[in-house]
């Protein structure tokens, strides 16, 4: 017999098997008491439930049992998330972490923010009067320095050297924050970043992608009517719960959870349609295809969409850095500032969490081409919105910003932070066959200092 979820029964073992297949689709099977398979013992059970916010206790076992009990949980918080992405990696020296006047310092100048005590570049004053609401974290030490390593190290918090696929942040959030019910995709991507997708978690947290101009692929566009697509899409899954019945084949079950999310989604073609607001909007966040993306981004938050990533490309800057970071800023400062303001305004930054990062900094030194090359030893990530209190710098680098000075932040570190200031537990357990995986590392510990 299939469960999509069981209650926890007080007094009693339960015996949890689950094939690759399953895994999938989230679903259990659950076997004879007896069998000696898989089995979990009383003390483990115990060991795998936590406490919610409503002060349940419930069994932690993620994706496999109970998981949408802890989801509904996490969902009560009506929390969501925005990751703006730096692909290739800012340099933290010519943003948040400046250092004037030492030898790393660069061309470019601090100036004052609307927080005493706190400057950042020149090139972001519309930011600068944002700097109440942000949370500087500028003692990152991180483990991966390599593009391809690092997205992934820095989308998932583990090591792509470990061959588990680990779902990215975007489909942990998803999963947890997500409305099973929405026709929305819960995870939605715009620009080309991200390279771990939702990993265990299986093909219903999939990232949806736009385009890097926050529009529908070309091919999205209905051919026939809305009548003539009911009937289709009534005879597809027919014939689909027929192949279903006789094949349990990974690649079929990805395919049809692919296929039903695409006809949902034409349900909600026009949120997708900003082209009329834009004409406006693009005066606040700045007339580039990633200020549209920002204000995308708000428009898919407020219809209820508990993740969007937009990718700004470009900060590889191994040569001509302050050419390559002046321009990119050029971009940055309207988009990153429109969108805290248009958020603060409506209401929803209280309950959406802004990220800033990339996959490395850059060094402080300056090479032969006048660049900066990968660094991640000490580097800046920056938070802002829900479940963070703005106005503060976290860490610190030492005064050329070679080394950490106090209080290094891992991989781990920051990921127990978002997911606790999303409400998500940083601990959350889910099994791989009988292997267990967490959301984060052992040691990872959320940055109190930085949570409301």
């Amino acid at each position: 017999m299939r469960l999509p979820a069981l209650p926890v029964q007080t007094g009693s073992v339960i015996h949890v098997g689950i094939s690759k297949g399953q895994l999938l689709t989230g679903g259990l099977t659950v076997f004879p008491t007896n069998t000696n398979n898989n089995h979990h013992s009383r003390r483990a059970f115990l060991k795998a439930t936590l406490a919610t916010a409503g002060g349940l206790a419930i069994a932690n076992w993620g994706a496999l049992f109970n998981s949408e009990t802890i989801a509904q949980e996490a969902r009560r918080s009506n929390k969501r998330c925005i990751l703006l992405w730096a692909n290739g990696g800012a340099s933290q020296i010519d943003t948040f972490d400046m250092k004037p006047g030492r030898p790393t310092g660069g061309p470019f100048r601090p100036i004052q923010t609307n927080v005493n005590g706190i400057q950042i570049c020149e090139y972001m004053p519309l930011l600068a009067r944002h700097v109440d609401k942000l949370a500087m974290i500028r003692s990152m030490r991180t483990q991966s320095p390599d593009h391809p390593d690092g997205i992934y190290h820095m989308h998932t918090c583990y090591k792509q050297s470990e061959r588990m696929p680990h779902p990215e942040i975007g489909a942990m959030i998803a999963k947890y924050l997500g409305n099973p019910d929405s026709d929305l995709p819960s995870f939605i991507r715009m620009g080309s970043t991200g390279n771990a997708g939702s990993g265990y978690l299986g093909p219903r947290y999939e990232p949806f992608h736009l385009g890097s101009d926050g529009r529908l692929p070309y091919f999205s566009a209905p051919l026939v009517t809305p009548a003539v697509q009911d009937r289709r899409s009534e005879l597809l899954d027919f014939m689909e719960q027929e192949r279903a019945s006789r094949s349990g084949a990974e690649a079929f079950e990805s395919h049809r959870l692919a296929e039903q999310r695409a006809l949902r989604l034409m349900r909600t073609r026009q949120v997708f349609n900003i082209d009329s607001e834009w004409q406006r909007a693009q005066e606040r966040y700045g007339s580039t295809s990633f200020g549209r993306c920002c204000f995308m981004a708000r428009k898919l938050i407020e219809n209820g969409v508990p993740f969007v990533e937009v990718g700004q490309e470009n900060y590889d800057s191994h040569a001509d850095n302050f050419v390559c970071h002046k321009a990119n800023m050029d971009v940055l400062d309207p988009a990153w500032s429109g969108l805290l303001t248009d958020l603060a305004e409506r209401n929803l930054l209280a309950n959406t969490l802004v990220v800033w990062m990339g996959e490395v900094g850059r060094t402080p030194y300056i090479n032969n081409r006048a660049g900066r090359d990968h660094f991640i030893r000490a580097w800046t990530i920056v938070l802002a919105g829900g479940g963070v209190r703005g106005g503060q710098v976290y860490g610190a680098t030492d005064r050329d910003g070679r080394e950490v000075a106090n209080d290094p932040v891992s991989e781990g570190d920051l990921f127990a932070t978002i997911y606790t200031a999303l409400g998500i537990n940083p601990r959350v357990r889910h099994f791989v066959g009988a292997r267990p995986i967490w959301a984060t590392p052992e040691g990872a510990r959320a940055l109190r200092p930085l949570l409301a």
